[in-house]
């Protein structure tokens, strides 16, 4: 009986080991085959999306604006030059470099003695020449008076004559009364004649007196003239520049000695290209008053102005291109004769234009926007402007759609995209961000995830946990689908 025992007992724990060496063959089985099965899954493939920029396309009536580069001019710039020369005697305190002077005022003061002497002379000059002339004209007076009695003396004799003939013809007289009345008759005559001769020569007098008071006159002038020709005037208000005289200093006749320019009255020369001129023409082919912006970057400090195109250059210029136009600044507050400035330039408004990033528009002139189906479609358009960053276009059936803001090699017509705004919104994003699962697919996403061996168990429980709230994140329902194979 004993021994009975003992073999049923072995035979016992024969078969439980037995047991357990099967069981945990199968444990083995089951989890190499779990495993070649994972190596096996294939995921779900999905269509890659690409997420895009977009801008709106919206129609606008824009002013386009180009830039161009000039130099900033006085539109009254005056070189001070002396008519005469001399030494300069005094100089204003003002007729310094960047001296502010008035109109009117005396900048410099040269020696004039010598002026003031040939101004008395020909003073002197005109006296004597209006004596003259009123003696010449008293002269005439007087020879007009003798001819005219001249001629009443030779009227008596003639009638004598007439008298003696008379006398003759009744033969009273005789022959030598006769002869003797003819002789004072020519006398008479001849008498006239010079004092005709007289009246015209004092008349020739009295015209060259006259010419000689003239040239005296003009000579007073001239003497007036280079006495003030030795005093320097400002003829307006403005800054002195490039002052190159002191006190005491030879100045030569027309020597230039400084330069007068007028600081509020100033203009910006700049040369734009012919094609940028063309757009400022209106239908008369003349320059438009176009407004400008003018503004100078002074070490981070902007100093600005307003300005207007008011004329062009009449010629092109030996080698040059393009055109010159001047632009005549409003209120230059900062700005001076010389300064390099940039001149943003408006032109005439452009109606049904759309607005783009440079970007937005390839080689080709063409654009991307996004279709009813989030696909992308190519569209061809006309560039109107090109200026900075920006683009500006026309383009026929794409307003109101979205627009690729930025152009990469990876994208192209069919292409599906996901949009995202300027506000930073997606299309997506519009979208519930979860979503409500049925019983049986939260079971089998549940089931999924307690199987999955590679999942930490921390993991599981969070993703379990989100799982079985109401709304799930569509974000995570995804992801596991997507590793399940459907």
């Amino acid at each position: 009986m004993r021994f009975f025992r003992k073999s049923l007992i072995g035979l016992m724990m024969l078969s439980l080991c037995l047991g357990l060496l099967a069981y945990s063959g199968q444990m083995v089985g089951t989890a190499l085959q779990e495993r070649a099965d994972n190596g096996k899954r294939t995921p779900k493939k999905r269509e890659r999306m690409f997420t895009v920029n977009v801008v709106i396309a919206e129609p606008q009536s824009i002013a386009p604006i180009f830039q161009a580069f000039g130099e900033i001019q006085s539109r009254r710039t005056l070189d001070l030059r002396m008519a005469k020369g001399g030494q300069a005697v005094m100089i204003s305190e003002n007729f310094v470099e960047g001296g502010q002077v008035k109109a009117g005022e005396v900048l410099v003061q040269l020696r004039k003695l010598d002026a003031q002497s040939i101004l008395a002379r020909s003073v002197a000059d005109v006296t004597d020449a209006s004596a003259e002339v009123t003696e010449a004209q008293r002269a005439l007076e007087l020879s007009i008076d003798e001819l005219q009695a001249a001629r009443e003396q030779s009227d008596l004799l003639q009638r004598a004559l007439a008298r003696q003939l008379d006398l003759k013809k009744r033969g009273v007289g005789t022959s030598a009364a006769v002869e003797n009345a003819e002789l004072t008759a020519s006398s008479a005559n001849q008498l006239v004649l010079a004092k005709r001769s007289a009246v015209d020569q004092v008349k020739a007098r009295g015209a060259q007196a006259e010419t000689r008071l003239d040239r005296a006159k003009l000579a007073q002038e001239d003497a007036r003239r280079g006495v003030e020709d030795t005093a320097l005037i400002a003829e307006f208000s403005g800054i002195l520049s490039g002052v190159s005289l002191v006190k005491g200093g030879l100045v030569s006749p027309n020597e230039k000695i400084g330069r007068l320019i007028d600081p509020d009255d100033l203009e910006v020369s700049v040369r734009i290209s012919t094609q940028q001129y063309a757009r400022l023409l209106n239908d008369d082919g003349r320059l438009i008053k176009s407004p400008a912006k003018v503004f100078m970057d002074v070490s981070g400090t902007d100093l600005s102005a307003d300005a207007i195109l008011n004329r062009e250059s009449g010629s092109v210029g030996a080698g040059q291109t393009g055109r010159v136009v001047f632009a005549a600044l409003k209120e230059p507050r900062g700005l001076m004769s010389g300064d390099f400035v940039t001149l943003n330039i408006t032109e005439p408004l452009q109606n049904f234009v759309m607005r783009f990033p440079a970007s937005a528009v390839n080689a080709n002139d063409e654009i991307l926007f996004i279709g009813d189906d989030e696909r992308l479609k190519s569209q061809a358009v006309q560039v109107v402007r090109r200026q900075g960053n920006d683009i500006l276009v026309r383009a026929r059936g794409i307003v109101g759609k979205e627009v690729v803001a930025e152009l990469t090699p990876v994208l192209g017509a069919g292409i599906k995209v996901k949009a995202v705004r300027s506000d930073g919104a997606s299309k997506e994003s519009e979208e519930p961000a979860t979503v409500e699962l049925s019983p049986e697919r939260r079971a089998r996403l549940i089931a999924a995830i307690e199987s999955n061996g590679y999942i930490p168990d921390d993991a599981k429980k969070r993703i379990v946990k989100q799982l079985k709230m109401e709304k799930v994140p569509a974000r995570v329902v995804e992801r596991i689908e997507s590793r399940m194979g459907g």
